[in-house]
């Protein structure tokens, strides 16, 4: 369940990847299955080879894009998430949801496949 944003910021977001655009939505995010992490960071781009490449950068694997549905994205969750937002300069969202980087723990990342491991590669 995601909440903490505008229908604003939905729609900007939605409407910078289909122009191509690489692009950032922070929001607040519960799932059960995620206990310790309370928020997600999608980046989306419609041109997936483009986010493919911008993924390389910071390890991303394509096969972690989540292409269900009209907005291929990267969901980023804990340290990955952080690290992310503060090299690309997005300051305002770990301002606005007041994100802190994680201690030790672990990167989460959702898998193109729901069929290994819940959907889910967990990395120490």
């Amino acid at each position: 369940m995601a909440f903490g944003i505008t229908k604003e910021q939905l729609s900007e977001w939605k409407h910078n990847v289909n122009k191509g655009e690489i692009s950032f939505l922070t929001h607040y995010w519960y799932d059960e299955r995620f206990p310790g992490c309370k928020t997600v960071t999608k980046v989306g781009c419609i041109n997936v080879e483009q986010l493919m490449e911008w993924g390389k950068q910071y390890e991303l694997h394509p096969n972690w894009i989540d292409k269900r549905g009209h907005f291929p994205h990267f969901d980023l969750l804990g340290e990955k998430q952080y690290q992310v937002l503060q090299a690309e300069n997005k300051l305002e969202q770990l301002e606005r949801l007041n994100l802190k980087k994680s201690s030790g723990g672990y990167n989460l990342y959702v898998s193109k496949s729901r069929e290994n491991h819940g959907g889910f590669t967990f990395e120490s």
